[in-house]
């Protein structure tokens, strides 16, 4: 053996040696006295009790006191410990730390030195969410309070409990996610047999076996309700109605505010239907409902019970409060209705930010009316002119010639068109889909469709941008035209004696996109030509030309003639109502307005 391995072996044998250790009657050995029985025996603590239970019905009431009585009794009966109070959450889930006041009172009053010691009756009770466990244990901790479980036999500051106190928190979690999966299970089954949960509901009561019952006098609000929105009243204006006539919420309140009135007019019981699961919690650690989006089965019966409105009232409303840009200017449910006779025939009035009518709608009414031939004469001789085009005006862009620019949501005529019109602030707009025509006819301030063009300001015309949801989303889907376009049409301006009209033909519009290009700009110094340089996004506006014109100047002509059209010019011809078209008829309008009105003949006004 060299002399280096000699050196390591006795290192070996000298540091085994010292590590035998010596004779244990050598040693005196003085005993530790346990951290628990410092803690809870030998100084005077602060103890609070911590009680949780996640529902409020009888059984977990009983469980709730109980509790509350036996930490009590526990705590005054200890002469070293001094009763500190009892923190509780009830009907609050453990799996949600924010939402559970009791606990977070009990982490500050800790902080502030209030409590040195904590009794709970499980880590279940505690908390179900594993983060929120252990880290409430952890600061807790840290400030020198622990926490003793009695079913678990387990105290936080006792270093070897942190293993199991870790494992016990997974176990409760995993119980909460299984209660949730189980809870949600039976939910379902429940639905898909037709048996819905029956909470209470303003216009109802329940009935021994848990049935919806009308309640006279709360379905007179309900209707009330109903009947008014669609004649155009706001839910706040409804609610200060109500509230100047003390009626009463279903909770007994006699104070409403708009979102009352619009839980009632969401809410399809009123109309005999039931909707099951609207809403669901995706996560059941946090319990945040999030509205139904087709994310889980829904499930509908028609006709469950007696109705207070009539399922078209209710759709009606509906159809109203999804148009938000309509309803928001209190006005009531509009009507399909279209002009059946003279220079307008087929066209049908617009309101430009209603949504509730599709294209297909308006296709229906427009060719409801049987279209007639237009009327012509000719003034003078025709002149030849064969082998030429009768030149596009786009071509030739011109502020004195009217037009009109709409995009996805916004509608635009040029002072030219107002001009046209002389001292005509408002208009009415009218759509043929057989014709893919738009007319702008003048009409009264007080026209539903009414729509406020511009205004005159010291003898100079002011053109107005204009909102027009509902109109841009009819005549994209109709013309199948792409949602960034911005498209412009030229107007024919029509006059005979006081008869004055625009028209607007929407099939070949002068389109401008904004396009975006990437550009590198050039290095002005040559010796930097390897440099990476940056790319600069470039965006501009390009206008794109129908492709039918690529070959073309504009529309080949024989002959070049006059035409008048010599039917019948009346211009301010009313519409007609299509009540087989119409949920809500102008009519059925009044009379629900006249129900609200006698209704509302027997309230009496609280001031």
């Amino acid at each position: 053996m060299i002399a280096g391995e000699k050196a390591a072996v006795d290192s070996k044998q000298k540091i085994r040696a010292r590590y035998k250790g010596v004779d244990p009657s050598e040693l005196e050995v003085i005993p530790a006295i346990a951290t628990d029985e410092i803690a809870l025996d030998q100084r005077k603590l602060k103890v609070a009790a911590y009680v949780r239970v996640s529902t409020e019905n009888d059984e977990q009431t009983s469980s709730y006191e109980l509790q509350v009585n036996d930490f009590t009794d526990r705590i005054n009966a200890n002469p070293n410990w001094e009763f500190a109070g009892i923190y509780s959450d009830e009907g609050i889930s453990g799996t949600e730390l924010s939402h559970r006041k009791g606990m977070l009172q009990m982490i500050e009053d800790a902080r502030a030195g209030k409590i040195n010691h904590i009794l709970a009756k499980s880590i279940a009770r505690f908390a179900r969410n594993v983060v929120d466990c252990l880290s409430i244990i952890d600061e807790l901790k840290k400030l020198g309070v622990g926490v003793h479980f009695d079913e678990n036999n387990l105290y936080t500051l006792d270093s070897t409990g942190a293993l199991v106190l870790t494992i016990l928190a997974t176990v409760a979690e995993e119980e909460s996610r299984s209660k949730s999966f189980i809870m949600n299970w039976s939910i379902e089954r429940r639905f898909s047999k037709g048996i819905f949960l029956t909470p209470e509901l303003l216009g109802y009561d329940l009935d021994e076996e848990g049935n919806l019952v009308i309640n006279p006098e709360e379905a007179e609000t309900v209707k009330v309700i109903y009947n008014l929105y669609i004649n155009g009243w706001s839910c706040k204006e409804i609610a200060d109605l109500l509230t100047d006539y003390g009626r009463k919420t279903k909770l007994g309140n006699e104070v409403w505010n708009p979102g009352s009135i619009n839980g009632v007019i969401e809410n399809e019981r009123h109309c005999g239907d039931v909707r099951a699961r609207k809403t669901y919690t995706p996560d059941f650690k946090t319990h945040k409902s999030e509205k139904n989006r087709q994310n889980r089965k829904q499930y509908i019966q028609r006709n469950h019970h007696e109705a207070i409105v009539d399922r078209d009232v209710y759709n009606a409303a509906n159809l109203l409060k999804s148009s938000h840009q309509y309803a928001a200017k209190s006005r009531p449910l509009p009507t399909l209705s279209v002009i059946d006779g003279g220079i307008l025939s087929g066209y049908v009035p617009v309101d430009k930010n209603w949504t509730g009518f599709s294209a297909e709608d308006y296709q229906a009414a427009c060719e409801s009316v049987k279209a007639e031939e237009p009327k012509t004469s000719v003034e003078g001789k025709r002149l030849y002119m064969g082998g030429y085009e009768l030149i596009r005006a786009d071509y030739f862009p011109s502020n004195e010639r009217p037009a009109m620019i709409i995009t996805n949501g916004k509608l635009r005529f040029n002072t030219a068109c107002l001009k046209k019109f002389e001292d005509v602030e408002y208009v009415e707009l009218l759509l043929n889909t057989v014709k893919n025509c738009i007319a702008i006819r003048p009409c009264e301030k007080d026209n539903p469709n009414a729509i406020h063009w511009g205004r005159l300001r010291e003898d100079h015309w002011i053109v107005s941008t204009l909102s027009c949801r509902g109109l841009a989303r009819t005549l994209f889907d109709m013309m199948s035209w792409e949602d960034e376009g911005q498209y412009r049409f030229s107007g024919e301006f029509k006059v005979q004696g006081e008869n004055k009209l625009l028209l607007f033909e929407l099939g070949e519009p002068v389109i401008t996109k904004t396009v975006e290009q990437i550009v590198v700009p050039e290095e002005e110094d040559a010796d930097s030509a390897e440099a990476e340089r940056e790319e600069i996004i470039i965006r501009e506006k390009v206008r794109v030309n129908p492709p039918s014109w690529a070959t073309s100047f504009g529309v080949p002509v024989s002959y070049l003639e006059q035409h008048h059209y010599s039917g019948e010019w009346d211009v301010l011809r009313p519409a007609k109502e299509l009540e087989d078209m119409n949920t809500i008829t102008a009519d059925r309008l009044a009379a629900l307005m006249k129900e609200a009105e006698t209704i509302m003949e027997g309230w009496t006004k609280t001031a």
